[in-house]
């Protein structure tokens, strides 16, 4: 009988959750994940649009003879396309792309498209994945994007440390959308873990920009290698947003409904810090770009703004319900609006006519916040008590932490790992020299 007069209670719990979190979602917009972000400047995003239509230019099969090319063209010589590799190139073990020189920028690009609901490999790489089953560098990652890349750096890795070498001033940049925007943040990872395997390239010269990504990695490898990754997202896009794994919601479409409901008691009944301890959880990789476009309860667009951040809470958390989550996830919306937005930016650039000399010392200054936001948010990720964070040593050498992970790993930041070469040199001389080395506070001295 007590368990019959408690099935009303449940019901009355079950909707009034449903009722907070259907509250709750109708109030959020897009504009609450960025409110307190920094604008973005033209020399950081520049690249942007730049990028999205190298990426467009993937689903070309002749760029001499386009046929989908966005107003003004792809931006780029045909001629410098050097490599392209397609479904049958990689045997359906990554999505397309294409190697090109920019010779302009001093850039090499390897561009990835993304997901082809045509093609069930595609499908094959997203699905390849489960709660916690691949491990990477103290964190996890999604396990399909992580075979594609590396499939993509089996093929190419020869090729483009070639490339390093013929172009020594030249950056590597690592560019996708959608699933080759996981695609690409992972062969990052693999690179900047292992920069031997491109003859010991200097990490400032490898950049990665994933345009509206998958989650595919833990939260402290996202902001550990935030220096490196750029995430783009457009507004309202779904997709970084989306924390049910992807794979949990393409086998259960028939009982969408099921998720829907599990997903929202869990977003109603369990506070986020205790959601984002779970290492296992993905996140958008690396430095965030939010492109905001419009306002609630207002019709249109207005002039994009872009707002950019190194978040550790609030990390795109909640899927917003808009008629535009779907739309603002197309490239090439992302590109348009990513041109606009760069438009006035150098136009508001061009009013206040800012001398060359002040220009350059801005960049600098603007390195200089970077690098300590990149820092503010290790050491945030560290006082959240973050699975597997780290601070930054002050000192530019490692920390004593130990991986559970059982991989060699890099440290979090870029003064580590050049700390960690220049040690290991170190280390090999001595030992020619019998020199003598000093241990101190967990630490090797010289």
């Amino acid at each position: 009988m007590s368990i019959v007069c408690g099935i009303p209670l449940l019901e009355c719990v079950y909707c009034l959750a449903c009722a907070r979190w259907a509250w709750k979602r109708c109030l959020y917009t897009a504009g609450h994940d960025s409110e307190n972000w920094g604008l973005a400047t033209v020399a950081e995003f520049e690249p942007v649009p730049r990028l999205c239509r190298i990426i467009l230019a993937v689903y070309e099969d002749d760029l001499e003879h386009p046929l989908w090319a966005p107003p003004g063209g792809y931006g780029i010589d045909p001629s410098s396309v050097i490599c392209r590799k397609t479904y049958e190139d990689t045997q359906g073990r990554a999505p397309p792309y294409i190697i090109y020189v920019d010779h302009e920028h001093c850039d090499i690009v390897l561009a990835i498209r993304g997901l082809n609901m045509a093609k069930e490999s595609d499908y094959a790489v997203l699905l390849d994945n489960s709660l916690g089953k691949r491990k990477f560098d103290g964190g996890y990652v999604h396990n399909g994007l992580l075979e594609a890349a590396r499939c993509v750096l089996r093929l190419e890795g020869d090729f483009l440390r070639q490339l390093l070498e013929k172009n020594p001033g030249y950056t590597l940049t690592f560019s996708g959308h959608s699933l080759g925007a996981g695609v690409a943040a992972l062969l990052a990872l693999v690179v900047v873990e292992d920069l031997e395997r491109l003859g010991n390239v200097e990490r400032k010269r490898i950049r990665c920009y994933a345009i509206a990504p998958a989650r595919c990695m833990s939260l402290n490898l996202a902001v550990r290698y935030a220096d490196v990754i750029n995430s783009v997202v457009l507004q309202d896009d779904f997709l970084p947003r989306t924390a049910t794994p992807l794979e949990d919601i393409f086998k259960s479409l028939f009982c969408l409904p099921c998720i829907l409901c599990l997903r929202c008691m869990k977003d109603t009944c369990i506070p986020e810090e205790i959601m984002f301890r779970d290492p296992r959880r993905l996140y958008a990789p690396g430095r965030m770009y939010h492109i905001v476009e419009r306002k609630p309860f207002r019709c249109g667009r207005f002039p994009p703004v872009v707002r950019t951040a190194v978040p550790v809470d609030g990390r795109f958390e909640h899927i917003v319900l808009s008629c535009n989550a779907t739309s603002d996830h197309a490239i090439i919306w992302i590109e348009r609006e990513a041109q606009r937005a760069l438009d006035l930016m150098l136009e508001k650039d061009g009013i206040m006519e800012i001398p060359t000399k002040q220009k350059m010392e801005r960049q600098e200054t603007i390195a200089r916040e970077h690098k300590e936001e990149y820092r503010a948010a290790l050491r945030r990720a560290v006082s959240l008590a973050v699975p597997h964070a780290y601070s930054p040593s002050p000192y530019g050498t490692f920390d004593g932490g130990d991986r559970s992970s059982g991989e060699h790993s890099r440290q979090a930041s870029p003064e580590a790992y050049s700390g960690k070469l220049i040690l290991k040199k170190c280390i090999s001389v001595g030992r020619a020299s019998n020199s003598n080395f000093i241990m101190e506070d967990s630490r090797i001295v010289v």
